[in-house]
């Protein structure tokens, strides 16, 4: 499962702190030894259930959200910087845990169509995301980017680091509310 974790995930590597690495790396371990998905799954099944026919999959929308986090923490940093310190492997290690949850939230159905799960329906992603993070050691810090990257984040006070990961994960997952902005083959 480790293989398959590094396979999906390349970019576990930016993340230059090593415990945070391997507790990133663990929780996706963890995540699909729970799951009823399997590791080609994310690179087939769509990102969203809220998009019909949402043409983008899984670890597209991910690893799309990691990049977009990390170039924007990036500049921020630059930019920035001296009045809002960022950490970057809090960002890149939330970018890449946000949605590890979607794993117990979603399922096949007996049409080979992802739909929620039973338990996703009593517990969104953020929830289970956060639980599987902290049985893995997962720092607060990261796991607080779970909890709030999603709609659930907006009644509390996010950090720097969660706002990244929050807008980066809306600026891959909006447009394609309006289908008017999808390309379908």
């Amino acid at each position: 499962m480790r293989e398959a974790v590094s396979k999906l995930w390349p970019e576990i590597q930016w993340i230059e702190n090593k415990t945070l690495q391997g507790q990133v790396t663990e929780t996706w371990i963890k995540a699909l030894e729970r799951s009823p998905l399997k590791p080609a799954d994310l690179t087939r099944i769509p990102f969203t259930l809220l998009v019909p026919n949402c043409p983008i999959t899984f670890m597209e929308h991910k690893r799309c959200v990691v990049h977009i986090a990390r170039q924007s923490a990036e500049a921020m940093q630059e930019f920035m910087g001296r009045a809002l310190p960022i950490d970057m492997d809090t960002v890149v290690a939330g970018a890449i845990l946000a949605d590890v949850g979607k794993l117990l939230e979603y399922e096949l159905g007996p049409d080979g169509k992802s739909r929620q799960s039973e338990r996703g329906e009593a517990l969104r992603h953020p929830f289970t995301g956060v639980a599987l993070a902290l049985e893995c050691g997962v720092p607060d810090a990261v796991c607080h980017i779970i909890a709030s990257h999603a709609a659930e984040g907006d009644l509390v006070k996010r950090t720097t680091e969660a706002y990244i990961v929050h807008h980066a994960d809306f600026m891959a997952f909006l447009p394609f509310k309006n289908p008017r902005n999808v390309k379908v083959k």
